[in-house]
């Protein structure tokens, strides 16, 4: 019955574009309908990131979902800088990061039936995250201190955008290869799975989909956020982020529930990895066509980062995980989450 109604609730996302691009609705509705039918969408990642899996095993599987799963963020970021919103850039992608860590990875763990990850390629995504925070500090610090100007600080943020591109590349690659080689599925062999490229292109598809409608949520968020009285800043580090995340969000849950904790880590962890290390330095590159985007954090921001890398950290240690390990990452976020909103006020 639940599968029957997400299957037919697919429908709102089409519904949902024609509506905005008709005018036919009011923002505060398309705001929740947009919301609601990110539902439906993220579940269907989750049913098509599975099948890959089946296919390239867990690692392999877990990039392509966040991968797929950070597009929409990676498109909604170019939309806020060309239109100026540096603020909502730098506040969206900080807390994807942080909400990957603590939110999406917590969820899972909670809806899921514990077991052990992949030791080796989630430490690694871990260590691309702290890379980030170490090398974000640079610019961070020279805003901090107010002596360097806008141009100089946005100076700054190139050869750091440079060298954790690069560090992503190499160290994908080299990730990649090791999960391809040691490729062992962790679906039961009694599962039968869709064809590799109908996977794909299911998750290509949805993803454009959900890119569209992550799109309208934003648009319409700024209507929502002046009538429940929230920061700009809160609103993007925490509501925005969600939305863009709810491909990780469902895909994570899905699969976790269905007891296929290590893809769910991978999920989660590299999707924290990719948004730190590839999707921010992107879109702080390619900025220089439009506006120039500095990675000149806020310390919250920094400290948040660093804290959920260094607790994730903690409570995998042994490569193990557990449903009291995800509530305490939930409870992180939530206090986290706090701090975003005060720091907005």
């Amino acid at each position: 019955m639940t599968r029957r109604i997400l299957w037919l609730g697919l429908a709102l996302g089409p519904l949902v574009i024609a509506l905005d691009a008709a005018s036919a609705a009011s923002k505060t509705f398309l705001f929740v309908l947009a919301a609601v039918s990110l539902v439906p969408l993220a579940w269907l990642i989750g049913e098509a990131t599975e099948h890959v899996a089946k296919h390239t095993g867990a690692g392999i599987g877990g990039f392509l979902n966040a991968t797929f799963g950070n597009a929409p963020e990676l498109i909604i970021a170019l939309f806020a800088v060309s239109n100026g919103l540096s603020g909502v850039v730098r506040g969206s992608l900080t807390g994807s990061i942080v909400g990957n860590l603590l939110l999406v990875l917590g969820a899972a763990l909670v809806f899921g039936k514990g077991g052990k990850i992949d030791r080796v390629s989630s430490f690694t995504w871990l260590a691309l995250v702290g890379l980030s925070v170490l090398l974000f500090s640079v610019p961070a610090a020279l805003g901090w201190a107010g002596r360097s100007s806008r141009q100089v600080t946005a100076l700054s943020s190139v050869p750091v955008a440079i060298a954790l591109l690069a560090c992503y590349l190499v160290v994908t690659w080299r990730t990649l290869r090791r999960h391809h080689l040691l490729h062992v599925s962790d679906l039961p062999r009694n599962i039968e799975a869709w064809s590799l490229p109908l996977s794909l292109a299911t998750l290509a598809a949805t993803t454009v989909v959900t890119a569209f409608v992550a799109e309208i949520v934003v648009g319409t968020i700024d209507t929502f956020a002046r009538h429940a009285h929230l920061s700009e800043f809160f609103v993007a580090a925490v509501i925005v982020a969600i939305a863009g995340n709810a491909a990780e969000h469902g895909g994570a849950i899905v699969v976790a529930s269905r007891g296929h904790t290590k893809l769910a880590s991978e999920i989660a962890l590299s999707s924290a990895a990719q948004v730190a290390v590839f999707v921010l330095p992107a879109v702080a590159l390619v900025s220089w066509s439009m506006k120039p985007l500095t990675l000149a954090f806020r310390p919250v921001e920094v400290v948040a980062v660093a804290l959920s890398t260094a607790l994730v950290g903690l409570l995998l240690a042994r490569g193990r995980t557990s449903r009291l390990r995800g509530w305490a990452l939930l409870a992180a976020y939530a206090a986290l989450a706090t701090a975003f909103f005060l720091a907005g006020r």
